[in-house]
């Protein structure tokens, strides 16, 4: 089955020369040479593939976002808005660093960038499909399936863990036909070095996000620190800078258009290989709601901030979030109709069926999985509101909090192989971490009014949707009601205290239960209807897991059969993408350029945030103060390019690599004609947007001065 899956990117080879399309695994590498080389790569194919060579050794994740190191201290380069929230946490109204930027010109300065904050450095990744699939019989279906798979991956991380130090993730690739488990030096303590003023690191706001042309600096820069053994430690002054085996080498001379480009990184999550239903359901259904919700949700959030910029500075990271989730969708839902991409996911899934009905009772087990999985998704579609709501509000402010502190205790009871994922042993740091900062973002009148809204549509819900024991906490459906619910829940709550909080994560589930906190009450009340929840998506998930690979096997043998080339959907596992630096044509006589200017911001500033440069900046492009930082093909400072590369959420501060592996910026972005690509990837719209190294470091050397990392990094001044 894995011979099947590389010869199969090996088949279609060829035809990649031609387009950006493919997130790769990094043991498809040597199977794509070909392609790789005609687009430019300069580097030997096994080199890039080597997980701890130069330069995939200097690639990280930090958890949701991807970044690289830049120096033999663990300095690392990421995006401003993948550091947002380390930003956030150390901002106050007093001392806006969301607002002003930070700079530590001394390591003794540099500020803990949260008690969760990491940075995971690979050093192995093997398959495990044969372990994990060990006791799974082919009639085992259901919640046991899913259970036999759990513990078997419970078992290997364990095992991968012993040594402490490490995190080991099993990922599954093609709906579960493969599974590989990667481990990471997991780094504790991380450091945040330096952000540029917001109005240069999220220059444009949400009004530029998605968009080309872009004039952002989407930069910043963390430390790695580890104990004074050199071992992984939680946060303490005695730690010291970790040194990387690898770090990336600076291209200060950047990119031209043409050149060839590539990403490693983490991609999050795509589904390129969902059935045509799926993508109906969410064009349809989910994200129209989701929009309407989120902004909603924002509104409340806006109204609170405009009264109190400190409601602004705690919220800015979530604010953040829901706007980009939010644009992302409509996005989205632009480009399928663009494209009438349900016509082509229709297509394609018809076109493997009528291939399969072909092939005799040879195809009969992938046309059953195809209906199983067509009855599989009815299930959830039908809970779809209902799910999407409780999810919401289950993961909000001081509801979240008491359901963690709850939860956690049950699972105490157990033995740690046995335990839920996110209540091991394993997690118990990250458990108390998220604990510790709930105040730096959260607010209790802000929290009540989000979680108002959200009971308000939660009760409209038909009756069979509807959990017992939250209409039982509840007492009524009407507004009024809900209010007076809220109102006594909040002024009869502890959990607002992080001294409390972290009290009640080591009691007991005796005296959590016995508790008169009304949110810990609350939680203990909606606690069964969630497990028994959880149990139903567990049991879906086994049979997803048991029909899917069928199907899908189908599908990478029918493209196999029409000679195009497969790699799995993005699971947020370390890939591989490449391409070239070039524009786009969005539409009629509409050609944009791959680089934007220095002279692109000033035209788009208007001294009103989000287009508020600062001063100095300013006055330096007006007098063409380029620093020796400028393009002599475009007479200026580079700021963003565009490549025709294949990435996706979490891909965000991937460090961008010129053909010899050397860093000549970040991904931080896509355009607004991509977004749709997580389920259609389009290669005459689909485009990358970089932040240029050009623009990152003459904005270090004149604009937001960073002398000390420049000098680490081992940047010269420019002639």
């Amino acid at each position: 089955m894995r011979k099947t899956v590389l010869a199969l990117a090996l088949l279609g080879a060829g035809g990649l020369a031609a387009a950006g399309e493919g997130m790769w695994v990094p043991q498809q590498l040597p199977e794509i040479a070909g392609p790789l080389k005609a687009r430019g790569l300069q580097l030997d194919v096994n080199q890039l593939a080597d997980l701890t060579g130069d330069p995939l050794g200097a690639i990280v994740s930090i958890g949701g976002c991807t970044a690289g190191f830049v120096s033999p201290d663990g300095l690392v380069a990421t995006n401003h808005h993948c550091a947002y929230g380390a930003i956030q946490l150390n901002s106050t109204a007093e001392r806006d660093l969301l607002k002003d930027g930070f700079y530590a010109a001394s390591l003794g300065e540099e500020l803990s960038a949260g008690p969760n904050a990491r940075v995971f450095v690979i050093d192995q990744i093997r398959d495990v499909t044969d372990q994990v699939m060990a006791k799974v019989t082919p009639r085992l279906g259901g919640a046991d399936r899913a259970r036999a798979i759990e513990a078997a991956q419970k078992a290997l991380v364990a095992e991968c863990e012993a040594d402490g130090g490490v995190r080991c993730t099993v990922y599954s690739f093609f709906g579960g036909m493969q599974y590989r488990l990667f481990r990471q030096l997991e780094i504790r303590d991380v450091r945040l070095v330096y952000a540029p003023p917001g109005a240069i690191g999220k220059y444009g706001g949400d009004v530029d996000n998605w968009m080309w042309p872009r004039h952002t600096g989407d930069f910043a820069f963390y430390r790695a620190y580890v104990g004074p053994d050199g071992k992984p430690a939680a946060y303490a002054e005695d730690n010291v800078p970790y040194r990387p085996k690898r770090h990336l080498r600076i291209a200060a001379e950047g990119l031209q258009a043409g050149d060839f480009a590539m990403v490693a990184g983490y991609p999050g999550v795509t589904f390129r290989y969902a059935l045509a239903a799926e993508f109906e359901h969410n064009v349809e259904w989910a994200y129209p709601y989701r929009i309407a919700m989120l902004g909603d949700l924002l509104a409340i959030v806006a109204a609170a901030g405009e009264r109190d910029r400190d409601v602004q500075i705690k919220y800015a990271s979530l604010n953040a979030s829901w706007n980009n989730v939010m644009k992302n969708l409509t996005g989205q839902l632009e480009g399928f109709a663009r494209m009438d991409a349900g016509a082509l996911k229709r297509a394609r899934e018809q076109a493997v069926l009528d291939w399969l009905k072909t092939r005799g009772r040879a195809a009969r087990p992938a046309l059953d999985a195809h209906a199983a999985l067509q009855r599989i998704h009815a299930e959830r579609r039908a809970s779809a509101e209902r799910d999407l709501l409780l999810n919401t509000f289950a993961n909000l402010g001081l509801f979240d909090a008491a359901k963690r502190i709850h939860r956690n205790a049950i699972e105490r009871e157990k033995p740690d192989a046995e335990r839920a994922s996110g209540y091991q042993q394993r997690d118990q740091a990250t458990l108390e971490g998220h604990l510790r900062q709930l105040e730096r973002r959260f607010d209790p009148a802000v929290d009540r009014a989000l979680l108002g809204y959200l009971l308000k549509r939660y009760v409209l819900l038909p009756a069979d949707q509807r959990l017992p024991e939250l209409d039982a906490w509840l007492g009524g459906s009407d507004a009024a009601t809900i209010d007076a619910r809220l109102a006594t829940a909040y002024a009869g709550t502890e959990l607002g205290d992080t001294g409390k909080r972290l009290e009640w994560l080591k009691a007991d589930r005796a005296a959590i239960e016995a508790s008169d906190d009304a949110f810990l009450q609350f939680a203990v009340q909606l606690t069964p209807a969630l497990l028994r929840l959880e149990e139903e998506g567990r049991r879906l998930a086994g049979e997803d897991q048991r029909h899917r690979p069928a199907f899908l096997q189908a599908v990478i043998d029918y493209n196999r059969s029409i000679g195009q080339a497969v790699y799995p959907d993005a699971n947020g596992s370390l890939r591989i993408t490449f391409g070239n630096v070039m524009g786009y044509s969005p539409r009629d006589a509409v050609n944009y350029a791959p680089f934007t200017t220095l002279q692109g911001i000033l035209e788009k500033d208007t001294g009103v945030d989000p287009f508020d440069s600062p001063a100095n900046q300013l006055d330096l492009i007006r007098a063409g103060a380029f620093g020796g930082r400028a393009s002599a093909a475009l007479g200026s400072v580079p700021v963003n390019f565009l490549t025709d590369m294949d990435v996706t959420g979490g891909n965000s501060g991937s460090p961008t690599l010129n053909a010899r592996g050397e860093l000549v910026g970040l991904v931080f972005d896509m355009n607004w004609e991509s977004v749709s690509s997580n389920w259609v990837f389009n290669p005459e719209l689909t485009r990358t947007i970089h932040v240029d190294i050009r623009y990152m470091l003459w904005v270090m050397e004149q604009v937001f001065p960073g002398p000390r990392l420049l000098q680490e990094m081992g940047v010269r001044a420019a002639e």
